[in-house]
């Protein structure tokens, strides 16, 4: 594809030789460049693209794009000057334009799908693939990008991030393009708004889920957490639907200053599109949608907040209302999700991906309340936190966890390059009560910690293995060892 029909929707500045040269890859991994190549130099968290431009000149790239401030510094005034054959490409904003030409690369997919993206701390992820799986027994090819697994209709391709980078996440939307899906949905992760990693897609509806503490690590604060999930309602067009969570306290913010027609759903109050539990067990919860009654296999008022949000958004695309409430009965909970696993012995695990103190306190006040109607059983949770991420929620959700359990068992998560011990102690420096460190356990050995509750467990109890949800790996190190809650607690159960 020659460079000037790449550049078409960009604004920038040309030094070097015509536009017009041929471009046979565009590439942001400077090791994969090649003679042809177009180089976008993107400042990532840790690397900073620019600091490869003479190495991808020399490996023989065709084309550089760099930003303002790059171009106007030593280097790229004499890069810029003596090279008379890499064409330099200068933009405000490299990440935008990353996003931008790995569109263009692909004939810009989005532009030939219905796409609707979800955003917010919980919720995403059961939000998309049950629109998926909705669609799918509508009648419809669709795609489904997710922090589970994507999906080219119905053949599976591995997910490595919640939102994946420009050029993977396009050349997926061009192979359902390809193979003839009308919808895609799509997990919106903050990092990805704010890298800009959704830039130049044309989104068709956006759902907003909640917001809670998570990812500070990068953020910082919550405000740029909450700007960061804004910028999606923000760039959508006047065409689109916008639907928010009106029981979330910044539900309204989200589409303060959005050009798509609003939309909210509540469990709590009047909206656009309501849901009311109106009966619930381990095994299902019976569910009013807008006045009529749903028998749903989804358990506590979290997730009918989230079916509340796939019916609202089923609706705002044009599906049939009683076709959609039909086949809404059909759906089954995403894996790890509130998985619930039956013991012979008479009580039950839960396997879910609780990783924040909300996501915790939705859970956990579902079971109890679902115990508390069946008046038996005790709560034994089982929660770890991950390394290298937010240290500041590590003691909040010890705490939650052991205000809501009858017995707890801290253990390690996915420690990646820290020492499962230190995280343990950040998160024992919660249990800030005597009856909080009674009821209490530290086992590092996750197997070990889901076999004592398991040996712990008595009839009509209760064990919620938090955490980890549909993940099969353990990451230590840098190393992923292979490790699916599911596995081992089938195990410890016989």
């Amino acid at each position: 594809m020659q460079l000037s029909k790449l550049l078409e929707r960009l604004t920038y500045v040309l030094c070097g030789p015509s536009a017009d040269t041929d471009i046979e890859s565009i590439e942001q991994d400077s090791r994969r460049v090649k003679a042809g190549s177009l180089f976008i130099a993107v400042r990532g968290t840790n690397v900073d693209g620019h600091s490869f431009i003479p190495q991808v000149i020399e490996a023989g790239a065709a084309a550089v794009v760099a930003d303002k401030t790059w171009a106007e510094s030593d280097e790229g005034r004499q890069l810029t000057a003596a090279n008379g054959r890499t064409v330099f490409v200068i933009v405000d904003d490299c990440n935008l334009a990353l996003a931008m030409l790995a569109s263009a690369w692909n004939g810009y997919p989005s532009e030939q799908l219905t796409l609707v993206g979800v955003t917010g701390t919980n919720g995403k992820t059961t939000i998309a693939t049950l629109l998926y799986k909705l669609f799918s027994k509508l009648g419809y090819p669709c795609g489904l990008l997710s922090t589970v697994c994507n999906y080219v209709t119905d053949r599976a391709v591995p997910a490595t991030h919640t939102t994946p980078d420009p050029l993977e996440l396009n050349n997926l939307l061009r192979q359902m393009v390809e193979e003839g899906c009308a919808y895609a949905f799509m997990e919106v992760s903050s990092h990805a708004a704010d890298q800009k990693r959704i830039g130049g897609l044309d989104f068709d509806g956006g759902i907003f889920t909640n917001l809670t503490r998570d990812h500070m690590d990068y953020h910082k604060t919550v405000d740029n957490y909450l700007r960061a999930k804004k910028s999606f309602f923000d760039g959508l067009k006047k065409e689109a639907f916008a639907l928010s969570n009106l029981d979330d306290k910044t539900g309204e913010v989200m589409l303060q200053n959005t050009r798509a027609r609003k939309r909210y759903y509540s469990i709590r109050t009047a909206a656009d599109y309501q849901a009311k539990v109106i009966e619930e067990a381990f095994e299902g919860m019976e569910l009013q949608l807008n006045g009529t009654n749903v028998i749903t296999h989804f358990v506590g008022r979290f997730n009918a907040s989230n079916l509340a949000a796939v019916y609202g958004a089923a609706l705002e695309l044009g599906a049939d209302n009683q076709e959609v409430l039909v086949k809404m009965s059909e759906l089954v909970p995403v894996n790890g999700r509130f998985e619930s696993i039956r013991s012979p012995k008479g009580f039950s695990a839960i396997v879910d991906y609780a990783h924040t103190p909300d996501a915790l306190i939705n859970v956990l006040g579902t079971i109890r309340e679902i115990l508390d109607n069946r008046k038996d059983g005790q709560i034994i949770t089982v929660v770890g936190c991950g390394g290298n991420r937010d240290k500041g929620k590590r003691p909040i959700m010890a705490k939650e966890s052991a205000l809501r359990s009858d017995r707890l068992i801290l253990t390690s998560d996915n420690p990646r390059f820290e020492e499962p011990e230190d995280i343990l102690h950040d998160m024992e420096a919660g249990l800030d009560t005597p009856e909080l460190r009674q009821k209490t356990i530290t086992i590092c050995d996750r197997r070990e910690a889901i076999r004592t509750a398991v040996a712990l467990a008595q009839k009509g109890d209760v064990i919620l293995i938090a955490g980890k949800g549909h993940e099969d790996y353990q990451d230590v190190k840098g190393v992923k060892h292979h490790f699916d809650d599911h596995e081992v607690v089938r195990e410890a159960i016989g």
